[in-house]
């Protein structure tokens, strides 16, 4: 504290220093990591593939599937995952945490009151003997006081790093908003992930299933060709290996739905088993659309959740710089109280009893530099970590949007020529239908026909679904799926 006689000297010091400055860098926004993106330039992978345009895509990509179960299971999963609830709890954290610190601009006030009844031993003090004159001092002396004052402090924030603590917490707010949209982004991609993984492996089990009915069927039309002495011992045996082999891929997709199933349960929030009555009926792989939106990777990075969140904590950790240089300064408070003090209650109010003080006072932690400056260092390496974590997930991004374009073009194209490859099986199958109707072709050979039929239609499911999976992984990569983004969020926090 500093001693009264100087803190009216120390007036017009205040007065000067409550015009103060804001120390620290000043946030100039992120830097150009991809000037050739950030600037308008297409997606390269883009130019490769037909189908794909640069409009603005939609957020609400999974509706372009056209699958309702599907839609109805996303827009479950954006409402109730239980990562989409942890991502706005801490949102929630983020915005009191910004509350306080604003708060701490504020003055702070308190109120005080006693009451005290003091029992002196006077006689200790004065003496026995001075009741030897004709007086008696008594052994003891009652005193009450009565107290009621109000209290007040206010840290005058002369070099800003208070503010610099707010400008921090609004950026890690918007970071908290931002993670919020990201996992939405997750959850939308998961759940229609599992889902086509579901239909997939629903498709090629019953594909497996008629495939092992007929290879049973050719087994036991070999058997008797054996016993008639058409066929040998190892016609019968090939066909029944092939037979064994195709059953022994059933249980490998029941176990892809199990496992589906349960995924999309704990991703809607429920407990497994609870969504296995809706999606057990096998419905066919929903397929994208003819035409696909992708934007450009300018507006992809201003997009995505992970680019804005990473910014954010860019411009949390500048600001923290802010905050560490302010402890080089003095700090001032303005500090008061006003009150009564009394030892007769009915005084407490009046002017008589009144008392104020008001007053600053400076602290300054002079021999604290050494540890301040090392604060300070560290704080500009967190930022230098910050700038570069931004950079690294722009770049990411971009690798992420480029190579999920690629993957979607080919898939696209092995889509198109497996399905070119089945039909030619089903025209075969059917061909050879023909000749056994005529009598031209055995039974058997009709059945490896199909048996062939049977395993380009499993190619193509299977090609399918990696397509629509690639077109998922698509939307993922630019950023797409945050439908209840942050937005909604502030209004329900609020």
């Amino acid at each position: 504290m500093i001693p009264n006689t100087l803190l009216r000297g120390m007036l017009p010091l205040t007065a000067v220093l409550l015009g103060g400055c804001v120390v620290g860098p000043d946030y100039g926004g992120p830097p150009i990591t991809a000037p050739r993106a950030e600037a308008g330039a297409p997606f390269m992978r883009g130019v490769a593939v037909r189908n794909v345009v640069a409009v603005d895509p939609p957020a609400r990509w999974w509706t372009a599937l056209r699958d309702p179960i599907l839609s109805d299971l996303v827009e479950d999963a954006l409402a109730s995952n239980t990562n989409v609830q942890i991502a706005s709890a801490r949102l929630l954290q983020s915005r009191a945490v910004l509350g306080q610190r604003t708060a701490a601009l504020a003055p702070s006030i308190s109120a005080n009151t006693f009451a005290l009844n003091n029992q002196l031993p006077v006689r200790d003090f004065v003496g026995s003997g001075l009741g030897s004159a004709g007086g008696t001092v008594p052994k003891s002396l009652n005193i009450d006081l009565y107290n009621a004052t109000f209290d007040a402090t206010w840290e005058i924030d002369i070099f800003g790093g208070k503010q610099r603590a707010i400008e921090q917490a609004v950026a890690q707010g918007e970071a908290a908003e931002a993670a919020v949209a990201d996992a939405q982004v997750q959850v939308a991609a998961e759940v229609a992930q599992s889902y086509v993984t579901l239909r997939g492996a629903q498709r090629r089990l019953a594909l497996t299933q008629r495939a092992a009915t007929l290879q049973r069927e050719a087994v036991s039309l070999s058997q008797q060709r054996l016993a008639g002495g058409a066929a040998s011992s190892l016609d019968v045996e090939r066909l029944r290996t092939q037979f064994e082999t195709t059953s022994a891929q059933a249980p490998v997709f029941q176990a892809q739905i199990d496992q589906s199933l349960n995924q999309i349960a704990v991703l809607v929030s429920r407990e497994p088993g609870a969504v296995d009555a809706l999606l057990k009926q096998p419905r066919a792989v929903p397929m994208p659309p003819r035409v696909v939106a992708i934007g450009d990777p300018g507006a992809m990075i201003r997009r995505r959740p992970d680019i804005r969140r990473a910014e954010r904590q860019l411009a949390a950790a500048n600001a923290q710089i802010g905050q560490s240089v302010a402890r080089l300064f003095p700090r001032v408070n303005l500090i008061g109280n006003a009150g009564w003090v009394s030892p007769n209650i009915g005084s407490i109010g009046s002017l008589a009893a009144s008392t104020y003080n008001l007053g600053p006072t400076l602290s300054w932690s002079i021999l604290d530099f050494g540890r301040t400056l090392a604060q300070i260092r560290q704080s500009k390496a967190g930022a230098d970590e910050a700038l570069a974590q931004y950079e690294q997930t722009v770049l990411q991004a971009m690798q992420d949007a480029e190579t999920s374009l690629s993957r979607y073009g080919n898939q696209r194209t092995t889509v198109a020529r497996l399905s070119r490859a089945s039909a030619s099986a089903g025209k075969a199958s059917m061909l050879t239908d023909q000749r056994n109707t005529a009598g031209t072709i055995s039974t058997i050979d009709l059945l490896d026909v199909e048996r062939q039929r049977l395993q380009a239609e499993q190619s193509l499911a299977q090609a399918q679904a990696d397509y629509t999976t690639a077109y998922i992984a698509l939307q993922k990569s630019l950023g797409l799926g945050w439908g209840l983004g942050p937005e909604r969020v502030a209004l329900e926090i609020q």
